[in-house]
């Protein structure tokens, strides 16, 4: 099978965030504007040193005044300097391909899209580098390719990502329809695979020998606030959003206390394998 991907470059081109001052942000310095909306990114003394180093502009000028008073609709756009980014694959193996989408096998410890750490080294930058190879001597620039759905840094396996935007909208359909269903009776499995186009399944570790062959999970799953987690925790949770998750055991190690299962979910929630498996008493070693 044909694989592409090039080798990330040591430093990441750095990113921009920007800012519109509002009516309630008016009359703020520029430095109490950042140390207090973004104390969590740095201390006082951080963004100090950051305005005086040039990395802030209002309305497209730098400035290095941290008594400069803001006002209302002004633009601020805050420079982060490139930085290294923990090591991570970049090769990516085409398991299929046509004129709407292309289907990737994503290896372990790649990040699907920009986020934390990983800004550059994701699937989202190879597809969008391989797109702009492939549309140079060409006139026809079509959108770049782009994830439909998510993998786990740590998780292997298909990821699907639409090359047009009516690819990318029957895919996030599809996707969305097998959410449509949790909940619903689950009278026969045969007539719940007919309502969807795609089915999530995925093979991993747990830790302890389950007995059943196969346990259905549908434990909510809901946030919590947890202190340093801004969008907090996903915890099992009666007043959560539904959730199902069909746990088949494939094969059990009795010398190892551990089962080797597939997991079948609906409802595409974060971590949702990692919290039904605890919640049934069998914490996720990995994903296989």
């Amino acid at each position: 099978m044909k694989s592409f991907g090039e080798p990330w470059p040591e430093f990441n081109d750095g990113l921009h965030y920007r800012d519109l001052i509002r009516s309630s942000d008016s009359g703020l310095t520029l430095i109490e504007f950042y140390s207090k909306k973004y104390e969590n990114s740095a201390p006082f003394l951080g963004w100090l040193q950051r305005i005086h180093n040039k990395q802030i502009t209002i309305d497209g000028n730098a400035v290095t005044d941290p008594d400069t008073i803001l006002r209302e609709g002004m633009e601020l756009i805050y420079y982060r300097l490139p930085w290294q980014e923990p090591d991570a694959p970049h090769l990516l193996e085409i398991l299929c391909e046509d004129d709407d989408l292309i289907a990737v096998n994503k290896p372990s410890g790649l990040q699907v899209l920009p986020g934390g750490l990983f800004q550059q080294r994701t699937v989202l930058t190879q597809l969008q580098w391989r797109s702009r190879k492939l549309t140079s001597s060409s006139a026809c620039q079509e959108p770049h390719p782009v994830p439909v759905h998510r993998l786990g840094r740590g998780t292997s396996g298909i990821l699907l990502c639409a090359k047009t935007k009516l690819a990318k909208s029957r895919l996030a359909a599809y996707f969305a329809d097998g959410t449509s269903v949790v909940g619903v009776s689950r009278d026969s499995n045969s007539e719940l695979n007919t309502m969807r186009k795609i089915t999530k399944i995925y093979r991993a570790l747990a830790r302890g020998v389950i007995n059943e062959d196969e346990v259905t999970v549908e434990q909510p799953i809901g946030q919590v606030r947890y202190p340093g987690v801004a969008k907090g925790l996903y915890v099992a949770s009666p007043s959560g959003k539904p959730s199902f998750s069909r746990v088949d055991v494939l094969e059990r190690n009795m010398h190892s206390n551990c089962s080797l299962i597939q997991v079948e979910i609906q409802s595409g929630r974060p971590h949702q394998i990692r919290i039904h498996l605890s919640f049934i008493g069998h914490p996720l070693i990995g994903k296989v």
